[in-house]
């Protein structure tokens, strides 16, 4: 048996995605840039991906921008409006996603002042503290929607309401790469000038991102080409990945609310489970969260440990961000929220999908539960 609980790492492709991008890589391997047909047919894979993304959205499919992945659209979207606007004082949160983080250090190193909102100690940005934070000269607030290892929901429409009334000229933006897909939202209702997708959290291929671009934002390109993509992110285009990110988006909004409600039935299921079968452990997931995600700390164990025994059992987890997983030290996300050192080093990450079923769950939590206690008896030595 095979159970994969990592979902907000990466996802397993549509067969759907597989089957037309292996179709299209054969028969549409033209340049979309190119005036024969070839490129022609190429051409209508991207103008069928920019406009399913865009109406996922309910955006114009000109604000659309595809890129390499999250990280990339990410950084388009930092280090491209501190390049075309001016001011020098950034805010994000504490706990965002090290794509965020690193692009933030470097900007900082270069003189530009950035500071961190505080979250509470369910993880949430604390609205108070950044209503005190937000200037008049904040140039960018970028903030994700949806923590990636907690599965807390940030309260980005208000946190736009309040950026927007003291600067109504800042740039917002919003990492969706976690919320994208997993429930259904709208760049009007997140209030944001800038939003990040990745593929491959929604069972599209890797490697395939976009950024959202407000009509009349100014940002600045940070790599340099032929032109492609209105010169804000030149270079040839991943044309069968984009396609396949298209069909991505197309698939995982049908039937989006009851995916939703299936996932939050799952994860309170394997969370009640868990309550019930194993003593001395701490949930990490808020109540106001998304529908994927469940993080709990489970006292007297390494999360190393449960994550390679529950492999044995052919259960994939995480211990918290792929992204992150090959720094050293405790999660500064779970720092951030007070979480105890000891608690943090024995916390797991599990991330649904609209695959997972109720038989998995229960096989997981069964597992789990003899696993921690044989991990306890062993570190009590």
């Amino acid at each position: 048996m095979e159970i994969y609980l990592d979902n907000s790492a990466t996802t397993k492709m549509y067969d759907a995605c597989i089957d037309k991008m292996s179709m299209a890589m054969r028969e549409n391997y033209g340049n979309p840039s190119s005036l024969h047909r070839k490129g022609m047919e190429a051409e209508k894979l991207l103008k069928y991906a920019k406009e399913t993304v865009a109406d996922t959205l309910k955006v114009s499919p000109n604000e659309i921008f595809f890129t390499s992945g999250g990280t990339e659209a990410d950084n388009l979207a930092i280090r491209g409006t501190v390049k075309a606007n001016r001011g020098n004082h950034i805010l994000t949160t504490a706990v965002e996603h090290p794509a965020v983080m690193s692009t933030l250090e470097y900007l900082s190193e270069r003189g530009y002042k950035v500071e961190k909102i505080p979250v509470t100690k369910e993880g949430i940005v604390d609205l108070n503290a950044f209503s005190k934070m937000v200037r008049g000269d904040t140039v960018l607030v970028s903030a994700m929607y949806v923590n990636n290892e907690t599965g807390a929901v940030m309260p980005v429409s208000e946190m736009g309401k309040i950026y927007k009334s003291k600067n109504p000229k800042g740039i917002f933006h919003i990492d969706a790469v976690q919320a994208y897909g997993k429930f259904p939202f709208t760049a009007a209702k997140t209030g944001a000038d800038l939003i990040s997708l990745s593929s491959h959290k929604i069972h599209g291929p890797k490697g395939v991102g976009a950024l959202y671009v407000k009509s009349g934002t100014k940002l600045a390109p940070i790599v340099f080409g032929g032109g492609q993509q209105n010169n804000l992110r030149p270079g040839t285009e991943n044309v069968h990945g984009i396609y396949g990110f298209g069909i991505a988006a197309d698939l995982s909004r049908n039937n989006i609310l009851e995916k939703e409600q299936r996932m939050r039935r799952l994860v309170e299921r394997l969370k009640t489970g868990i309550e019930n079968n194993i003593s001395d452990i701490k949930i990490n997931t808020p109540k106001n969260c998304a529908p994927h995600i469940l993080s709990v700390s489970f006292s007297g164990t390494k999360s190393e440990v449960l994550l390679h025994s529950l492999e044995i059992e052919g259960i994939y987890v995480s211990s918290g961000s792929a992204c992150s997983s090959h720094k050293k030290g405790p999660s500064y996300v779970l720092t951030s929220m007070g979480l105890d050192r000891k608690l943090i080093d024995g916390t797991i990450r599990f991330s649904l999908s609209e695959f997972t079923t109720e038989e998995e769950i229960d096989y997981t939590v069964a597992s789990l539960a003899k696993i921690v206690s044989r991990v306890r008896i062993l570190m009590r030595k």
